[in-house]
Parts: C-alpha cells; sequence; structure tokens
C-alpha cells in the first residue's frame, strides 16, 4: 500500500516538474514575442533605393529590342509590361526588379536579359515640424546634420524648447525616438550628438519640456523615405 502511495506522489510529482517547465517556455515565448513588438530590428545600414510611386524606370532587351519600353509606376504599384500584363513593383530594389521582369517574360522568352535604369525617382527628404520658422518637408541634398536641418527650415521660433527629438524608421512600422538637448551642442559641448540625417528623418521641436517619451513608437507614415509621406 505504502509503495503504491510512494508511485502515485513520485508520478505527481514528475507531472507537476513538467507543467511548470511548460509554463515557463511558454511565459519566455511570450516574453521574445513582447521584446520583438518592443524592440524591433534595426533598420539596414545602407539601405539600397526602392521603387516608389510615380517613378519612372527604363527596360532594355539587348536580345529582343522590340520589347524595349519606358515604364510610370502607377499610383497603385503596378507598371503594364508590354505582351506581359501587369506587375506590382512598389517597394523593390532596381536588382529585384530584373528578377520579377525575367520571371515575367520567362513564357515569352528564352532565358530573357534585361537592363533596368531608373530615370525619374523620387529624392530623399527630411521634415521638421514644431516650433520652427518654416516647419516642412525638404530636399535632402547634402550631409546635413539636426542643426542645420533646424537652421534651414527657418531656426528655433522665440517659443522652441532646445530640446528637440528626431524620429527614425527602424522598420515599416516603427520608428526611434532620439532626444537631443541642442543647448549643450550649441555650447560646444556634445558634439558627436548632432547627428547627421538620413532620408525620411523627422525633428520635432517641441514648445514644452518633454520628460517622459517612448524609445519607439508605431511609424505611422509611408516606410520609405523616399516617399512623399506629407
Amino acid at each position: 500500500m505504502r509503495k503504491r502511495a510512494s508511485q502515485s506522489l513520485g508520478l505527481l510529482g514528475v507531472m507537476l516538474l513538467v507543467n511548470i517547465c511548460l509554463a515557463a517556455a511558454t511565459q519566455q515565448q511570450q516574453l521574445s514575442a513582447d521584446s520583438d513588438i518592443h524592440h524591433p530590428a534595426p533598420a539596414e545600414r545602407n539601405p539600397r533605393y526602392r521603387i516608389c510611386r510615380g517613378d519612372v524606370v527604363s527596360l532594355s532587351f539587348p536580345l529582343s529590342p522590340e520589347l524595349n519600353q519606358k515604364l510610370t509606376v502607377q499610383p497603385d504599384g503596378f507598371v503594364s509590361l508590354e505582351g506581359a500584363g501587369d506587375l506590382y513593383v512598389q517597394g523593390l530594389t532596381v536588382r529585384e526588379l530584373v528578377q520579377a521582369i525575367k520571371k515575367a517574360y520567362v513564357g515569352i522568352l528564352h532565358d530573357p536579359i534585361v537592363d533596368v535604369d531608373l530615370i525619374d525617382f523620387q529624392k530623399p527628404f527630411f521634415t521638421v515640424l514644431g516650433q520652427v520658422g518654416k516647419p516642412g518637408q525638404y530636399d535632402l541634398r547634402n550631409d546635413i546634420s539636426v542643426t542645420q536641418a533646424i537652421a534651414i527650415a527657418g531656426g528655433f521660433a522665440p517659443t522652441a524648447r532646445t530640446q528637440v527629438f528626431l524620429y527614425r524608421a527602424v522598420s515599416a512600422n516603427w520608428a526611434e525616438v532620439r532626444e537631443l538637448k541642442l543647448n549643450d551642442i550649441l555650447h560646444g559641448k556634445n558634439i558627436s550628438e548632432d547627428l547627421h540625417l538620413r532620408p525620411g528623418d523627422m525633428i520635432f521641436v517641441p514648445e514644452t519640456f518633454i520628460t517622459k517619451f517612448k524609445k519607439y513608437v508605431p511609424y505611422s507614415f509611408s516606410f520609405s523615405p523616399y516617399v512623399q509621406a506629407f
């Protein structure tokens, strides 16, 4: 009798241990998923340009010049290929576009060869909002810093704080928020904090001092730094 009771207790102990391990594993998976949500993966360091609506591309077929064509990406992201129908190209790099076009013509041409050139495309830009002289969107023509961007946007308004925020897309749905204390930078301190802009960056100059902010926020603009988002 005692032997059976001992065996039953042992079995219950094993079952309890298994349940604890399963619960711990489930909790770890949930924590990992939450971490992915609140801490998105960093953006690609040197991203290639991706096709946008309104871009113009030239297709050249060295072995079939009769198929050479110039295409404009439609508002829905499609282009109409001669003899091959519609193809969705928005968001593709030039290399990916070449592969997609080859695949589209595989039923017409044997091992098609095609060259793709960007004729016209959206120019990179940055945006400055809040308490500046001329808030808005500006072309990013060369390498500039946050303080230079604010100067381009008309400088600080009388109501502005020198604590500014830089929003930078890190994925299709998330933007990283960086707090920059420009008062220190303008007085020769922490010069390295005067970050250089990337295409699509947004600078916000608040009117009042902000003590709390989130490291990452949902990126509600278009994820492409070249698309006219405003």
